[in-house]
């Protein structure tokens, strides 16, 4: 059902969700649900240096946080759209704040492969998934007001969002956020009561 959800609405096809749709199902208690709630069980699929929460160890990582979003929202000046190498800064700078803020951080290959998944999402829903260049309006609105900004303009894409559409996206986000991890593994967290 939610990778239908997200094929009709959003037209993302369900290789580039399946993970993101398996842990978020993994993080609450009811194995069919996905609570929104139960999402900000850290280091499952909520992870530090996000673009619009609070790191675990800092507060609130469940919701939307004005002063950590302004990293985004600042971005790209001189005009009106986000695209990969905007998106790469971003993760870069709130990369930095968090490593400055957060003696406790979570920063490996998996965070940093989940944080580039979620830009390129971003780019490709709320723009064209192809260029990867997303009108600042839309985003913002999407990230603050949390809805669709379908009133002003929106569409849903033609072209069905893939892992292969997002493949060069993630590329030039991966080589331009300038990315080293600060630990190679962490704890796997499989559900809110079982972690190895």
């Amino acid at each position: 059902m939610m990778l239908q959800a997200a094929l009709d609405g959003f037209n993302v096809g369900s290789d580039s969700i399946i993970q993101a749709a398996k842990f978020g199902l993994l993080s609450g208690d009811a194995p069919t649900t996905l609570d929104l709630d139960a999402l900000r069980l850290h280091n499952l699929i909520e992870h530090d240096a996000s673009i619009s929460r609070q790191d675990f160890a800092l507060g609130d990582n469940l919701h939307f946080n004005e002063t950590i979003f302004s990293t985004l929202a600042n971005a790209n000046p001189g005009v009106d759209y986000y695209n990969a190498t905007s998106a790469a800064q971003v993760q870069r700078d709130r990369l930095s704040i968090s490593l400055a803020t957060n003696p406790n951080i979570t920063n490996t290959p998996k965070e940093f492969l989940l944080r580039t998944r979620e830009s390129a999402l971003y780019l490709s829903i709320m723009g064209n998934p192809v260029t990867g260049v997303a009108p600042k309006e839309f985003v913002q609105i999407f990230f603050r007001e949390e809805r669709m900004p379908i009133e002003e303009g929106w569409k849903r894409s033609n072209i069905t969002i893939t892992a292969e559409t997002m493949n060069d996206m993630e590329g030039i986000i991966i080589d331009n956020s300038d990315w080293t991890p600060t630990q190679l593994c962490e704890d796997l967290v499989l559900g809110p009561t079982l972690t190895i």
